[in-house]
């Protein structure tokens, strides 16, 4: 017998919803669209992607007045049992960076399990703000977004305009303590006891000087940036769209994986909106696959203007690679759920004459040996993953375990600074080059004059 059903507006029995997600996306579309919604009852979040998520709740202080005692979070394996337990009416697919194949495998456990399965529109789910926002977004994770949001943050101090990031979410904590983050400095991060996920992502701004907000309720998160910003810069994770209306749409394309910028979900929808698309890592790629990536958007959306760009590589100190045996670590999420093989570290490892280049996957403890057996095109590289004080002390015997001269950090957060590494690092920097006109400074001038916050 299902638990006990609430009833709404007039008596009626509420729609019962469960949202599937990875603790980002999903936060933000219950706050949004259901929160207040009388309707509607969301009996559970389920999660996937991210670990040491489930067996959590969605705070009563988040969830509001609906929903007193909050809401469970259920592992996603778990979905059919959940919607029998529930009589849960619908399904909503709350997360990115999945290939078509595995949206509709979602929505094949849903429909037979006996709920409907839907996905929230663009209109839905997005914020109006008050000042000028400028979207970064991609067709993939780890198609090179922050370098192209770092780029336009240089244009926008060039010419004096003040601005905010904010970033999309990796509530990955206390979500009580991660309502409205503001980050200004490193110690922010310890303060907010970021995990290397979030690291990766805001440590690149703060080293820039850039003002970064974070965190869980956008609303809030949005009132508070607007009060020090004249222009809102939306960072976005792995290849969600944006949170916020936006009035210039940029999204970046990666011609290593093409095709994906037409069945990638919901990186075709990031495609359809950009006013602006970067076809980054031209340098990496065959011409022929940029070549198609340029073909693909242009059957979808045929106003954009098209930017090809170099995503140059470089280190801090090349002489500690050359004839090394060097041990890779990655950009976590690129080489995951991303589908990347391999990322920033490996491509130096190789420019730079590494001697060798060591298998970490024998070496492998705990979450990090499971990572590689869920992904397995994961080439000779280790996955900076960090989800939690656990997978973090995990990664750090993983490393200890490896015999090598040196470690190329491909990953944007210096995890020596946390994790006791016990040989040489080397950083990687990769940074964008463009190789088209107009370039995103020619835009952002009309964009900010357009605006009236430029005069020539």
């Amino acid at each position: 017998m299902p638990v006990n059903e609430k009833k709404g507006t007039g008596g009626k029995r509420r729609k019962r919803v469960i949202i599937m997600g990875a603790a980002g996306r999903d936060f933000h579309n219950f706050n949004v669209y259901f929160r207040n919604r009388p309707e509607y009852e969301v009996v559970a979040f389920t999660a996937s992607q991210i670990p040491n998520i489930t067996g959590r709740k969605y705070p009563s202080e988040l969830s509001g007045p609906l929903y007193p005692d909050g809401i469970p979070i259920f592992p996603e394996e778990a979905l059919p049992d959940i919607i029998e337990k529930y009589n849960v009416d619908e399904v909503v697919l709350s997360y990115s960076d999945l290939l078509y194949e595995e949206v509709m495998h979602k929505a094949s456990i849903a429909l037979s399990s006996g709920a409907d399965f839907k996905l929230l529109s663009v209109k839905n789910t997005t914020l109006k703000a008050n000042k000028p926002v400028i979207s970064v977004c991609a067709a993939r994770t780890g198609a090179g977004k922050s370098t192209v949001s770092r780029c336009i943050a240089r244009i926008l101090k060039k010419y004096g305009i003040k601005f905010v990031v904010i970033r999309h979410p990796m509530p990955y904590g206390d979500l009580k303590k991660q309502i409205v983050q503001r980050f200004e400095n490193f110690e922010d991060l310890d303060r907010y006891e970021c995990t290397i996920e979030e690291r990766e992502e805001y440590e690149p701004h703060l080293r820039e000087g850039n003002i970064v907000y974070a965190g869980v309720d956008y609303e809030k998160i949005l009132a508070a940036a607007e009060r020090e910003a004249d222009v809102i810069l939306w960072d976005g994770g792995n290849n969600d769209w944006s949170f916020f209306e936006t009035d210039l749409y940029i999204t970046v394309v990666d011609p290593l994986r093409p095709g994906h910028e037409l069945n990638s979900f919901p990186g075709e929808v990031n495609v359809r909106l950009a006013d602006v698309i970067i076809v980054n890592k031209v340098n990496s790629a065959e011409k022929e696959n940029v070549e198609k990536v340029i073909k693909n958007i242009r059957k979808i959306n045929k106003k954009a203007i098209i930017i090809r760009a170099i995503s140059e590589v470089n280190v801090d100190n090349p002489s500690l690679i050359k004839n090394k045996r060097v041990l890779v670590v990655e950009d976590g999420p690129s080489v995951t759920h991303g589908g990347l093989p391999y990322g920033a570290g490996y491509i130096a490892a190789l420019k730079y004459n590494a001697k060798e280049i060591i298998d970490p996957r024998p070496y492998a403890v705990g979450s990090i040996k499971d990572a590689y057996a869920k992904y397995e095109r994961l080439g000779p590289i280790l996955p900076a993953l960090g989800y939690g004080k656990k997978q973090m002390e995990e990664l750090e015997k993983t490393i200890d375990k490896i015999d090598c001269d040196v470690v190329i950090l491909g990953t944007p957060s210096d995890i020596s600074r946390y994790l006791n590494i016990k040989v040489p690092v080397v950083h990687v920097f990769y940074e964008l080059k463009e190789i088209d006109k107009p370039d995103l400074e020619d835009i952002l001038i009309e964009f900010l004059e357009g605006h009236g916050l430029l005069k020539r």
